[in-house]
């Protein structure tokens, strides 16, 4: 018989980091841990305040409604938490992670230290100054791939991109750049043709989510590729997911298991990028240590040689150890 308990934890940034949605101070997160015959499995529910669709008034009862049906069927308990995302990434974990040792969820050559993930270096919103203190980092640890958060003061930002490019051509450095909604429609058009003249790899949500019709005009025509990834959440059905990219038809998808109903969510977008022809790649939304780790080794079985949006867990000053060890852009595990 299985038994299971849940327990929030708040994480603390190390130092306020910027988004183009206001500066982050903390990060709420909820540990959910299945019990039987002996073993017990971990599972981080990520819920993203003002982001996630499950960041609903109920969202703990729905915690306490798993922990006294989880020796239900696991397909009924998925279905039941439809509408809480990142409550089925945490129960998969947990799920995964009890037929396995400590730290194991997907074994593997890289849960066998025998390779790596590799992913970008990110940069955070910040001053002139500190965006260029953040790049000079990467550069030293010998990133060829780097996405830098944009939407708070494009002119700036643009001219940090400038120098950048000017430094390390297109085959040198691959550069990523994340809107997070910023911009308006007029703005997104230019700012599109502006990143196009700086050979920008792709931009993650020019413009605010739930607007279709104004996205698949921008992907339409765009000489910047244009990357999905807010557009993605609260989309459940796959009926439905497979009308978003029909209309929008957007040139790549991210994908983040805590915000679009877990590791069998990414599965369902992946199978449907893929029959449309859309590139995609995961990418982690600020969980600890213990939903990082799990993140990462579901990444690596995907096998896509992407550099990845995998976070390294050094944004927090309480964080858990981690198996998981950055040496220059590649991710390790080293149990």
């Amino acid at each position: 018989m299985k038994t299971a308990k849940f327990q929030p934890y708040i994480l603390n940034f190390k130092r306020p980091s910027g988004t183009s949605r206001g500066v982050l101070n903390i990060k709420e997160t909820y540990f959910l841990e299945i019990f039987e015959d002996g073993k017990t499995g971990i599972g981080e529910c990520s819920v993203f305040r003002g982001l996630s669709y499950d960041d609903v008034p109920d969202y703990e009862a729905k915690l306490e409604w798993l922990c006294h049906h989880i020796d239900e069927d696991f397909d009924f308990l998925k279905n039941e938490l439809k509408h809480f995302p990142s409550i089925v990434l945490g129960l998969e974990q947990a799920f995964a992670n009890l037929d396995q040792e400590k730290n194991i969820y997907f074994p593997s050559d890289f849960t066998q230290g025998k390779d790596a993930i590799k992913i970008n270096g990110l940069i955070w919103m910040g001053n002139a100054a500190f965006m260029k203190s953040q790049i000079e980092e990467k550069l030293e640890n010998n990133f060829s791939c780097i996405k830098l958060k944009i939407g708070v003061d494009w002119d700036s930002e643009r001219e940090i991109i400038k120098s950048l490019r000017k430094k390390f051509p297109k085959d040198q450095m691959e550069l990523r750049v994340d809107a997070n909604g910023a911009f308006s429609l007029e703005k997104a058009k230019i700012v599109l043709e502006e990143l196009a003249k700086l050979e920008i790899h792709s931009i993650e949500q020019p413009t605010k989510a739930g607007n279709w019709e104004q996205m698949a005009e921008l992907c339409k025509s765009t000489p910047t590729p244009i990357a999905l990834d807010e557009e993605l959440i609260g989309i459940l059905d796959s009926e439905r997911k497979e009308e978003l990219l029909n209309v929008i038809q957007p040139q790549y998808l991210i994908l983040k298991p805590s915000l679009i109903g877990g590791f069998s969510g990414c599965d369902e977008w992946i199978a449907l990028a893929e029959n449309n022809d859309i590139k995609w790649w995961i990418t982690s939304a600020l969980e600890s240590n213990i939903g990082l780790n799990a993140i990462a080794q579901y990444t690596y079985t995907k096998k896509n040689p992407m550099p990845q949006g995998l976070g390294t867990g050094s944004l927090f000053t309480n964080n858990f150890p981690s198996p998981l060890v950055l040496k220059g852009e590649n991710l390790w595990f080293e149990n």
